[in-house]
C-alpha cells in the first residue's frame, strides 16, 4: 500500500502571491498543485489590475476560482496573448516529422498498471514502487509461463482494469488521455515501454500487446489538424511567457514557477 502522510500530524509551508494566501498549512499539496493554484491566482490578479475583475473577487480556499473570475482570465488572456499563426513551411515540417499521428485507424492493444496519484499519497515513494514495478515485469516480459504483468496489475494496479490482468482492449487515439496517447501511438514498440508514462491520473506501467497500423493521410487532408496542433503549442508557449512576465513582477513566496510546463489546466 502507498505510503501517506500523517495528515493530523503534517503540516505545510503556507505560499503565496502578493500575500494571497495559496493553501493551509494542513493542505499538503504537491509542487504541481501548488504551482497551478500560483498561475492562476497571477492571473485573477492580472484580471483585477486591468479591469476585468472587481477587487470584492475573494479566491476559495480550495484553490477552485469563481466563475466571475473564470470569466474574467478568459478575456484578459484574448486580449493579452497574441498566437502567431503557423506558416505553411511549419506545418509541412511537422507533418513530414509526425505523419504516424495523421494516421487515421491506428489501433493498439494494451494493457497497464496504474499507480494513482491520489490527495495526501507520497509521490516520491509512489514513483519508486512504478519503478521496481516496471522493473520487475520487464525482467519477465515474454514470460507466457508465469505472467508476472497480469500478477502485478491484479495486486497492485488502482484501474479496475486490473481485475483482468490490467487489460485495456484494443485502443485508438480518440480512448485515451492526451498525455497517453502521445505515448501509445505513433511508434513501432511492442512489449513493456521502458520508462513509466506518467498522466493525470498518476504512473503508469504499459505493455503493448499488439498494434494495428493506420493508414497515412496526404498533408492536404490534415493540413487544418497540423495547424490546430501548432497553434496550441504556439499558444501554450506564449502563455507560459506572459505567466513569468507576471511572476516577475509579483511577490511569492512558498512555490517555484521556474519549471512550470503546463501552466494551466484544460
Amino acid at each position: 500500500m502507498a505510503m501517506v502522510h500523517n495528515t493530523a500530524a503534517a503540516t505545510q509551508e503556507i505560499a503565496s502571491v502578493n500575500g494571497v494566501a495559496l493553501n493551509t498549512a494542513e493542505d499538503l499539496l504537491s509542487a504541481d498543485e501548488l504551482r497551478q493554484r500560483a498561475c492562476s491566482e497571477l492571473l485573477r490578479q492580472a484580471a483585477m489590475t486591468c479591469g476585468l475583475l472587481p477587487e470584492s473577487d475573494t479566491p476559495g480556499s480550495d484553490g477552485v476560482l469563481s466563475e466571475a473570475a473564470s470569466s474574467a482570465i478568459e478575456a484578459l488572456l484574448e486580449q493579452s496573448l497574441t498566437v502567431p499563426e503557423p506558416s505553411e513551411e511549419a506545418c509541412r515540417r511537422h507533418y513530414a516529422a509526425h505523419q504516424a499521428l495523421y494516421a487515421t485507424g491506428e489501433r493498439v492493444n494494451a494493457r497497464h498498471i496504474l499507480f494513482a496519484v491520489t490527495p495526501g499519497v507520497d509521490v516520491v515513494a509512489l514513483r519508486n514502487r512504478a519503478e521496481t514495478c516496471l522493473l520487475d515485469v520487464r525482467c519477465h516480459d515474454g514470460d507466457k509461463a508465469e505472467d508476472r504483468f497480469a500478477q502485478a496489475a491484479s495486486t497492485l494496479s488502482n484501474c479496475p482494469s486490473g481485475a483482468e490482468g490490467g487489460h485495456l482492449g484494443w485502443l485508438k487515439a480518440s480512448d485515451c488521455a492526451p498525455e497517453f496517447s502521445k505515448v501509445l501511438f505513433g511508434h513501432a514498440e511492442v512489449g513493456v515501454l521502458p520508462r513509466l508514462v506518467h498522466s493525470r491520473f498518476g504512473f503508469h506501467v504499459v505493455e503493448v500487446l499488439a498494434r494495428e497500423a493506420g493508414t497515412e493521410q496526404a498533408f492536404e487532408t490534415v493540413r487544418g489538424a497540423v495547424a490546430v496542433a501548432l497553434r496550441q503549442q504556439a499558444y501554450v508557449t506564449v502563455l507560459q511567457q506572459y505567466l513569468h512576465r507576471l511572476a516577475d513582477q509579483a511577490v511569492i513566496a512558498g512555490v517555484a514557477l521556474e519549471s512550470v510546463n503546463t501552466p494551466l489546466k484544460s
